[in-house]
């Protein structure tokens, strides 16, 4: 089944973890076996020939660039405006990867019904383009807000303002303050472009203040259920009632401490919890019986984000294998129907909905 994966760091990977995607896994994984800058060495799931065999064709790609206070303990940046040159070195890697026949963007319905249209009459999805969405994960990066209308020209179609701790624009995850005025000014001009908000990495303040500011569309590319796993990183049954209200499609990530209760980073692996792919079918359930329909959940596996086999459910060898979730639904009584909006279909009539 075709599958959109509505959350991959694939220009990071390429210029801060100095990855070749077009690369196969284990000539990746080998060019890293002696290195140990980074937990996920020699274990990334991710690269565009295991995309092809996933029949991954279509992603939400993103660009970060985090900017730290001194006194921050998070990794960043120490000004934005060396944020703002590293995501246009990602920005210089998608156009390079587009150039390469290896990614194609999407802007808009015609180059998204293009893509599907390529992708869906093809005989093999080898040497097939990845279609790509642009994303900002953060707006740290952004020197001003008249910078959006320039991210907006080279394709920038979604924005989450917050990542980890105190932001720019807007906090996120393991903080919280209310959204500021320079914040709101953000998500208007977001508005005014048409750009999607992903409200993903969002504190419940920012959240709740940037639910009431913004009337364009809205995602979460890759987030899970509080209920299911308690933290702030996840969203409570109040946020998925009112994402699911403003029609909004949820990204299930795949990342383990996300997925299930109790895991302890650097200490549980895979193998010691017994985490596997079907975990992330409890979110899903969980998010369609809220919702009463499948129409609100998606994939935005965040694999290779930061994290590798290390840190994701232990019968994922490869990207490929998120084709899995297809076969677990259909185990669970869903409807083919159904699985296929999961898959893939949501992101799209979520598009088609948006940029009509």
């Amino acid at each position: 089944m075709f599958l959109f994966d509505a959350h991959l760091d694939l220009s990071m990977n390429a210029l801060e973890w100095n990855r070749d995607l077009t690369k196969g896994l284990s000539e990746i994984r080998d060019r890293e076996k002696n290195l140990s800058d980074k937990p996920d060495r020699g274990k990334g799931v991710v690269c565009f020939p295991e995309m092809r065999k996933g029949n991954i064709g279509m992603c939400v790609a993103t660009q970060i660039g985090r900017f730290v206070e001194p006194q921050s303990t998070l990794p960043g940046w120490h000004s934005q405006a060396q944020a703002w040159a590293q995501t246009q070195g990602q920005v210089a890697w998608y156009k390079a990867m587009e150039e390469a026949g290896e990614m194609v963007q999407i802007r808009d319905l015609v180059t998204l019904n293009n893509h599907l249209a390529l992708w869906q009459n093809a005989s093999s999805t080898e040497g097939l383009p990845i279609g790509y969405i642009l994303s900002l994960e953060g707006a740290d990066s952004l020197p001003s807000v008249s910078h959006l209308q320039i991210a907006y020209d080279y394709g920038l179609r979604a924005l989450g303002p917050a990542h980890y701790g105190p932001g720019v624009y807007a906090f996120g995850t393991d903080s919280d303050q209310p959204l500021s005025d320079k914040g709101k000014e953000l998500i208007r001009e977001m508005e005014r472009l048409g750009i999607i908000l992903d409200a993903t990495h969002l504190c419940d303040s920012a959240f709740w203040d940037a639910m009431e500011v913004y009337n364009g569309p809205v995602w979460a590319s890759h987030n899970l259920v509080r209920e299911l796993v308690p933290h702030n990183r996840q969203f409570s049954d109040e946020m998925l009632k009112e994402l699911i209200k403003r029609n909004a499609v949820i990204g299930m990530a795949f990342d383990a401490w996300m997925m299930i209760p109790g895991w302890v980073r650097g200490k549980s692996t895979p193998e010691n919890t017994g985490l596997k792919i079907e975990h992330i079918v409890n979110h899903i359930d969980y998010i369609c019986q809220l919702a009463g329909n499948t129409n609100h959940v998606g994939i935005g596996s965040d694999l290779d984000g930061a994290f590798g086999k290390e840190q994701a459910p232990g019968d994922l060898e490869s990207i490929a294998d998120l084709q899995t979730v297809g076969s677990i639904l259909r185990e669970r009584g869903y409807k083919e129907e159904d699985i296929e909006q999961i898959m893939w279909k949501n992101w799209v009539d979520f598009l088609n909905r948006s940029w009509k």
